[in-house]
């Protein structure tokens, strides 16, 4: 698969001091110095994973996706332009800030930029977590997912699958239309919610150690920012809560994600609801009805069906990445 990973992050906003504490005080992120008016982040030995500049719109500004090979470039260079999307490309100065080997850059039908990238930059010095955490789980699965609100699912959905290759994981109609694709072993690394908006869901970083999981959640709920309660998906297995970032869309913050085989896994329609229990959406209204209330009585519906994820008995990848562990 040429496109392998979700590699960065952009964001616009103007509240950059307020994003360096939810970034490194809540998420965990290192801080390192940013150019200009902007704010840069590092999750692991890559350079550069969250960028946040001073800009008007407190929402998502450009998507990094990294590729195989360099020759990558070129090809969906050629694919986009045969089909009518205007590819930037030759943009040194560009690669520089981004802090990889090259890259090249597009819009997709609603307008969100994309950028795909090869050989980002791996920093000199160890990582150092802005609070202490084990560490995120990237490498090969890259930085964790990112998930937009779509308008014309119908245009978006042949964008990204027929013309970047991404891989269909699974979806889901009701109570919306949630589609999930994956680039890698990780479920998805990015998604859309058919909720007929454009902009900026919310993106996942995934933990080493749930205990990290569990002290940012006591964090977010001492500063009033928590979004969806603790809970777990029932597509990827992800135990997780959402908080509410300073630009208004959540960040998910998890541990225990669900790992695939590209090659072996048919894409299919889901229909148990997104969570086995949990994800309350306090954000939302309390009212008999509402959608807060509609995706309870799916939790609750799969509680009295028994759902669950299987035991870690049964993720023989979890015991690889703990004997990788150190100690």
């Amino acid at each position: 698969m040429a496109i392998c990973a979700l590699a960065y992050l952009g964001i616009r906003s103007d509240q950059l001091e307020d994003w360096t504490t939810f970034a490194s005080g809540l998420l965990g992120m290192q801080k390192i110095d940013g150019a200009g008016k902007s704010r840069s982040f590092r999750m692991d030995d890559q350079a550069q994973r969250l960028v946040v500049s001073d800009e008007p719109g407190e929402t998502l500004a450009f998507m990094g996706f990294e590729v195989s090979d360099h020759a990558d470039l070129e090809a969906y260079a050629a694919r986009l332009d045969a089909v009518g999307v205007k590819v930037h490309n030759n943009d040194k100065a560009l690669a520089d800030r981004r802090l990889v080997g090259d890259l090249i850059w597009f819009e997709d039908p609603m307008g969100n930029r994309v950028e795909l990238i090869h050989a980002p930059m791996i920093a000199s010095d160890p990582f150092v977590p802005g609070r202490p955490i084990q560490g995120f789980r990237t490498g090969p699965l890259g930085m964790g997912h990112a998930v937009l609100h779509v308008q014309d699912i119908d245009v978006m959905m042949p964008f990204y699958r027929d013309h970047l290759d991404f891989g269909v994981s699974d979806y889901g109609l009701t109570p919306y239309g949630l589609y999930f694709f994956h680039l890698n072993g990780r479920h998805h690394s990015f998604a859309m919610v058919g909720s007929g908006q454009r902009g900026f869901h919310h993106f996942m970083v995934e933990y080493q150690n749930l205990d990290d999981v569990g002290q940012g959640y006591d964090i977010a709920q001492s500063r009033d920012e928590v979004a969806y309660t603790l809970g777990r998906h029932t597509n990827d297995w992800m135990t997780s809560f959402y908080a509410h970032s300073p630009s208004g869309f959540f960040v998910e913050n998890g541990w225990g994600g669900r790992v695939i085989d590209p090659a072996t896994w048919e894409p299919h329609e889901t229909f148990d609801g997104p969570s086995f229990w949990g994800h309350e959406r306090l954000y939302l209204p309390q009212e008999e009805g509402g959608l807060r209330d509609r995706m309870r009585s799916m939790a609750m519906d799969a509680a009295k069906r028994g759902l669950r994820a299987p035991p870690v008995v049964e993720c023989p990848w979890l015991y690889g990445e703990l004997a990788r562990q150190p100690g």
